[in-house]
């Protein structure tokens, strides 16, 4: 019994320590994941306060929820504190159970991100990995006699203060920089035109009609193959999903430039041809404080005749930004400002600012703000 639970102990903790790790490369990936949740609780009138008032601590649950992973993965495999580590391995598949049932048997989510962006799994693959740790915690709990620390109390302690020192530090890292390795659909070497486009191996949904048509105060509906004559008068059309279509979302399917004056340019910029830069900048609300490096960066690309757009979900707050002033006039702004949507950006940049480095269509280089003084150097 003593090896089985040894084997299920080191594959549990192994599990864990991966999937914290996964998501430590990219904790803003699940803090928006975690703001999906609370946004879909609230809108079920669950709390809804609570909800949006949890919202504003979304990035500080990500990388608490990350530690604590990674760390009971790590106090599991070498046997520290064993009877509490079972317990809050427990609590934690209980939470992580609900959270899965949750995605699969509602459908208002459509993934719960529990390996990140770089291995996404269905709902019922999710649930089903949750429901066998469930099985796995509840069996240590049982079993926990059998679990043997590596090493003297004081060692073990040292392992869990240097494992959640090192999570921790990763974690700033990227949260100053980018993903350590990036999944996401905007990564570099990738084409966002071709992305953009259906998948060639797409199947449409297939819709039936139905028409209503009005004739002396009376509505009857109507088949595409039977429409009535002319003496009824058209008065609404039904869709109705008779077949789900798969592989038929574009794997970047909301990217969209306007202009200030609210054109659409995003075919436009993509098919020029040469290099051109995009300073994504989603708000100044969490922005670096008394940084000036946008403005230094924007002002070396004009000495170098570099071609740079600004990319922001506010295009009026950024524009004041990057004001040019004479005295006390303002002569207009010399950034070129693009708007888009906020979600889009969350994906694109998960730093706030990013820099891309583009060739036509393609991702050929992105920075976050802490590399900006190099760029023009």
């Amino acid at each position: 019994m003593k090896i089985f639970v040894t084997i299920v102990r080191i594959l549990t903790g192994l599990l864990f320590i991966f999937s914290g790790l996964v998501k430590a490369i990219d904790p803003k990936g699940l803090a928006y994941k975690m703001q999906e949740f609370f946004e879909a609780w609230g809108n079920a009138n669950f709390m809804p306060g609570l909800m949006r008032s949890l919202e504003n601590y979304q990035l500080s649950f990500a990388v608490i929820m990350i530690t604590v992973e990674v760390v009971l993965g790590v106090a599991l495999l070498i046997g520290f504190r064993k009877k509490i580590t079972v317990w809050l391995l427990l609590l934690l598949m209980l939470f992580f159970t609900f959270l899965t049932s949750y995605v699969l048997f509602t459908g208002k989510i459509k993934a719960c991100g529990c390996f990140g962006d770089c291995i996404p799994l269905t709902p019922i693959q999710t649930f089903t990995k949750d429901i066998i740790l469930l099985i796995a915690a509840v069996f240590l709990i049982i079993f926990v006699r059998y679990i043997t620390p590596v090493a003297k109390p004081l060692i073990t302690l040292f392992y869990i203060i240097v494992a959640t020192s090192l999570v921790l530090l990763l974690q700033w890292y990227v949260l100053r920089n980018l993903p350590l390795v990036d999944c996401l659909p905007y990564k570099k070497g990738n084409n966002i035109a071709d992305l953009r486009k259906m998948p060639a191996n797409a199947i449409a949904d297939k819709f039936d009609y139905i028409f209503v048509y009005e004739k002396a105060g009376d509505k009857k509906e109507f088949k595409a193959d039977a429409i009535p004559d002319s003496t009824w008068t058209f008065a609404d059309r039904k869709q109705i999903l008779i077949k789900q279509g798969s592989n038929n979302i574009p794997l970047i399917n909301d990217f969209s430039l306007t202009t200030i004056a609210g054109n659409d340019t995003t075919d436009a910029l993509l098919n020029q041809q040469g290099e051109y830069y995009l300073l994504f900048i989603k708000d100044l609300e969490n922005y670096p404080s008394n940084w000036e490096g946008d403005k230094q960066l924007i002002f070396s690309a004009l000495q170098k005749n570099k071609k740079l757009f600004v990319v922001t979900s506010q295009p009026a707050k950024i524009a004041d930004r990057f004001i040019l002033k004479k005295g006390n006039d303002a002569l207009g702004t010399y950034a070129s400002i693009l708007s888009c949507d906020a979600t889009v950006i969350k994906t694109i940049a998960r730093v706030n600012p990013t820099l891309y480095l583009m060739d036509g269509p393609l991702v050929k280089q992105k920075w976050s703000w802490t590399k900006f003084e190099d760029i023009f150097k």
